[in-house]
């Protein structure tokens, strides 16, 4: 659909429609007094602080005293201060308001999830940038209060830390909050998802209940979506595994007893149903067919779009997504994080390779830190102190690393997002998210970087010794051609003894690659099944040596090529795959349990 068409479908926007975009105009419009302002608010109610009075602030709220006295830090900087949180120190240390919990990262360090404080009132600032979609999007659809939203939402696990304080994933925090279970109702906010389906702590249980609600409300789904575009596939994934079941279960109007067995869930799920046998025959004659190109499209014929987030790793997915939906309009409306919610896609529909987010000024003070492609600022990347840019004063066209001061107590910290400035939306910069910086592989909300897989191939590799054989030279993708997508590390061997390493070694190599990987990526692979397993393909002797005459022919420098340890580009794929000769899975899980039965204040959860 192009933009053209949809502009067609304007609606008429209503008073509330137009409070929400005045206030977006007025904000975006003063961008650099609002950050001045928040600064200010952040330094003057936290000021008391321990951490500010480490630094000698001395109740200065001015941005040259603050840019002056104040470090540039990362998690390792804050971990100390993290710690004594969890463990329960109440005292005023990073935030005058008591930190309320600690929704964690879906980045890691040290083999773990990150601790993000977080004070009650954050859940109003989330809420707020929630209640502006609606009115972006009206601005460009029409008549999106006719229907519901089919969107695939689900909770995680969490614990508590020594101090007794909540941890767990930033929208399972807001999905749980009064926020999100006692919303009022708002026609452009109607979920076909019953929220007990959504709180429901069981996987299986809440994507069949999702989509069994979703099946038998087909005709009234205008939207459908799910936070990545990964959820979205794994739920199209799930219904092609099980739709005979679901089939039988919209055709009598009674969900599956083996299949819901919550009896708050099954009562929800009941007051949706009624037998519906017209969309039970549609099913059949369209899940039987062999192709399930646009398939969305066959089974809710009234979707409009799909909302998910697909910048960054989840860019593999448009290909996938465009077949199942017949080339549905994929819109990335809301940049967040587990720091802070910071904005909007005030035009939802660009293409995805051109989606921009505009940072609200009122949510957090944003600065940036340049990073330059001849990569001249590594040193003062290091400096506790280096030069930063204010929001309003980015240059379209550069890179920068986001770094975001809080209401809830994170100061200079280094988010690790990767942006590019495409342009600017009155006065407040507009962002294309390029990449997690140092992420290599990512399939749903794992990511893993460069050290973490190289710890994790030295452990595996101990396996070879014995037989003889070494690893010569690696390198690894992530395979989305397949649903859930899975790791792919492409190894080549060299044997002093040319005796065969047997496929249950290197099955076993497979699982030690995933038992050392990160708790996410872990708790994708056992709990959520949101990843695949691991894959070693095995390729010849001298792939790597081709490799390098490849890249050489396209302008590489010999004297400083290396292999690259994670490759995406599609021919090099091809090459790698054209020298495979065997490859390994192992059918095992890696270990994951959801709490901690030690907690190690030495490592955040």
């Amino acid at each position: 659909m192009s933009e053209a068409m949809l502009s067609d479908n304007t609606a008429v926007l209503s008073d509330n429609d137009k409070k929400a975009l005045d206030f977006i105009e007025n904000v975006t419009t003063h961008a650099d007094q609002v950050q001045a302002q928040v600064l200010s608010e952040i330094l003057t109610r936290n000021a008391n602080t321990e951490y500010l009075k480490r630094y000698d602030l001395n109740g200065l709220t001015d941005r040259d005293s603050f840019k002056k006295l104040l470090p540039v830090i990362t998690y390792d900087d804050l971990q100390p201060d993290i710690v004594r949180i969890a463990n329960g120190d109440k005292s005023p240390l990073l935030s005058s308001h008591p930190i309320s919990e600690f929704p964690t990262s879906s980045g890691t360090s040290a083999g773990g999830r990150k601790l993000m404080p977080t004070i009650q009132e954050e859940l109003d600032r989330k809420t707020l940038l929630y209640s502006l979609l609606m009115p972006v999007m009206n601005q460009y659809i029409k008549e999106l209060d006719k229907g519901k939203g089919m969107y695939f939402l689900f909770i995680k696990s969490e614990t508590k830390t020594p101090g007794g304080l909540v941890a767990r994933p930033v929208l399972t925090s807001y999905y749980k909050s009064r926020h999100f279970r006692e919303k009022p109702f708002d026609p452009y906010n109607v979920y076909t998802s019953p929220v007990e389906a959504i709180l429901c702590p069981d996987s299986h249980q809440s994507m069949y209940a999702q989509i069994l609600c979703g099946l038998a409300q087909n005709k009234q789904v205008l939207r459908a979506g799910a936070v990545f575009a990964s959820g979205l596939l794994r739920a199209i994934r799930f219904l092609e595994q099980h739709w005979r079941s679901l089939c039988r279960d919209i055709r009598i109007g009674s969900p599956s007893e083996e299949d819901v067995t919550d009896p708050s869930l099954r009562k929800a799920v009941m007051n949706i149903l009624s037998p519906n046998p017209e969309m039970a025959d549609l099913m059949e004659r369209e899940c039987s067919n062999e192709s399930w190109e646009g398939i969305i499209k066959r089974l809710w014929p009234n979707t409009k779009y799909l909302e998910v987030i697909v910048t960054g790793a989840m860019a593999q997915y448009i290909p996938t997504l465009d077949f199942y939906s017949d080339g549905l309009p994929q819109l990335g409306t809301m940049y967040a994080s587990s720091e802070c919610y910071f904005g909007l896609n005030l035009h939802p529909i660009s293409k995805p390779s051109e989606v921009s987010y505009t940072i609200l000024p009122n949510m957090a003070y944003c600065e940036f830190l340049p990073l330059r492609r001849d990569n001249q600022n590594e040193n003062t990347n290091n400096q506790p102190h280096p030069e930063l840019v204010e929001l309003a004063d980015v240059e379209v066209g550069e890179e920068y690393e986001l770094v975001v001061t809080t209401y809830a107590g994170l100061y200079r910290y280094r988010v690790g997002d990767v942006l590019r400035v495409t342009g600017f939306h009155n006065s407040a910069p507009q962002f294309h998210f390029v990449c997690r910086k140092n992420v290599m592989l990512s399939i749903d909300s794992d990511k893993t970087d460069e050290v973490e897989l190289q710890n994790a191939v030295d452990k595996a590799t101990e396996y070879l010794e014995s037989y003889g054989a070494r690893l010569i030279d690696y390198t690894s993708y992530a395979d989305v051609s397949s649903i859930p997508g899975h790791y792919v590390l492409f190894w080549e061997l060299k044997s002093a003894t040319h005796e065969e390493v047997p496929a249950e070694v290197l099955q076993q190599c497979c699982l030690t690659v995933e038992e050392s990987l990160n708790s996410v990526y872990r708790q994708g692979r056992a709990a959520d099944k949101s990843i695949g397993p691991l894959e070693i393909k095995i390729v010849e002797s001298g792939t790597f040596e081709e490799l390098m005459d490849y890249a050489l022919s396209r302008g590489a420098s010999i004297n400083q090529y290396k292999a690259p340890r994670c490759v995406k580009f599609a021919p090099i794929i091809e090459l790698l795959n054209s020298r495979v000769t065997s490859s390994y899975f192992n059918p095992k899980c890696p270990k994951w349990t959801p709490t901690r039965t030690n907690w190690d204040t030495s490592k955040p959860f």
